[in-house]
């Protein structure tokens, strides 16, 4: 295990290197890496890797959460607020409606079957888009309008949402029964619950930190596991884990700025590998050989790249009234692209529950992360200078 994860570390390193000097994102050349040595390239990594997967990503992505909220002061929040509220679910809606609408008349799937479709590829990667953002506010790209910051708090919201939908719609489809409104209406309680128990927890450790002397590097490894317990909590209960996460850091940066900014510090340093570790293994959940081995590959690509127009047009109707003029606008929905990491994580869960047209939709998801993690990805790097104001 330890030679498989060695040369999967240097092969996407060496990965890295070679996209940056193409000019395009790193973590394209690490998700190709993970295309091709995982179990549906070359098939060349330790089954105890891919056992690990799952919680190996959930760790790079708790990891880039916490760096994400150590950076958002009570300023940015004012700035940001309603905008990136509105953009973590009307983005959602128009493309899984969008979705659902055009699978039931092209892909002839079932009104639910269609929703259940729709919600799946309706979630925005976090994964990819966080860095992407941090990695801008660094740059000083949008700062003057907080741009990157809207985005990556909308887009860990957006998540909760449209799983919550997907939820529905496949117990519906399964015979359980759910209470629709109930459902809908979890989905705010389910936002505060995560921020109110990310208060709490940053309050405790901001206590913690000032009753006792621990050094920066323990700090971190404590707020770690902390983030990780609070992130099980998710398998009991409908919890915004993920933006809670972020309140955490966004409390200990409000309490003790400099102890943030050291800790911020030492997260950038973790994130060299996690980094490697999330794409890769984001990487060897594509499966490309069903996405494009189907029959309907071209409609697939259709349907996709029709749910991305009106997610766009549902990013401008967020930014309506907003302050941001139509370049920066364009850019919102260009951020707004990228799949990954839902889609690979429930793509799935319909073909094995036995619902009809199950296959079908495990294709159209991979298809989804193949174009839009890499057109994303590099879209955004390239547009950002282009659109957005450098401060």
């Amino acid at each position: 295990m330890l030679v498989s994860l060695s040369i999967l570390i240097i092969a996407s390193l060496l990965a890295g290197i070679l996209f940056r000097k193409l000019g395009l994102p790193e973590l394209l050349g690490m998700i190709f890496v993970g295309i091709i040595l995982g179990p549906y390239g070359f098939d060349y990594v330790d089954k105890q890797i891919l056992l690990l997967s799952k919680e190996l990503r959930t760790l790079a992505l708790i990891i880039i959460l916490i760096r994400a909220g150590l950076g958002i002061n009570r300023d940015l929040l004012n700035k940001v607020g309603f905008n990136s509220f509105k953009m973590s679910f009307i983005p959602c809606i128009f493309e899984g409606v969008s979705i659902m609408i055009i699978s039931h008349y092209v892909l002839y799937f079932d009104i639910v079957t269609s929703g259940i479709l729709g919600f799946i590829i309706a979630a925005v990667s976090p994964a990819v888009v966080v860095p992407q953002m941090i990695a801008l506010n660094e740059y000083g790209f949008g700062k003057n309008k907080e741009i990157p910051t809207l985005i990556l708090a909308g887009a860990s919201i957006d998540d909760v949402f449209a799983i919550t939908i997907f939820t529905v719609f496949l117990n519906i489809k399964t015979g359980k029964n759910v209470n629709i409104l109930q459902s809908i209406i979890g989905i705010p309680v389910s936002i505060i619950f995560g921020i109110g128990i990310g208060l709490i927890l940053g309050m405790a450790l901001v206590l913690l930190f000032r009753k006792f002397h621990i050094r920066d590097t323990k700090k971190v490894l404590l707020f770690i596991v902390v983030a990780i317990l609070f992130n099980t909590l998710e398998q009991f209960f409908t919890i915004a884990t993920l933006l809670g996460i972020m309140t955490i850091g966004f409390v200990i940066l409000e309490k003790s700025s400099e102890q943030a900014k050291r800790m911020a510090s030492k997260f950038g340093k973790i994130w060299v590998f996690a980094e490697i570790v999330l794409f890769t293994l984001i990487g060897m959940e594509v499966n490309y050989k069903m996405a494009f081995s189907s029959q309907y590959t071209v409609l697939i690509i259709a349907v996709i790249i029709f749910g991305l127009v009106f997610r766009s047009l549902g990013v401008f109707t967020a930014l309506l009234f907003s302050s941001l003029n139509m370049k920066e606008r364009l850019f919102c929905a260009i951020s707004y692209i990228p799949k990954a990491t839902v889609q690979a994580a429930i793509g799935a869960i319909p073909l094995s529950m036995g619902v009809a047209h199950g296959e079908l939709i495990l294709s159209v998801a991979v298809m989804s992360i193949i174009i839009t993690a890499p057109v994303g990805t590099v879209l955004i790097k390239i547009t950002a200078p282009k659109l957005l104001v450098k401060n």
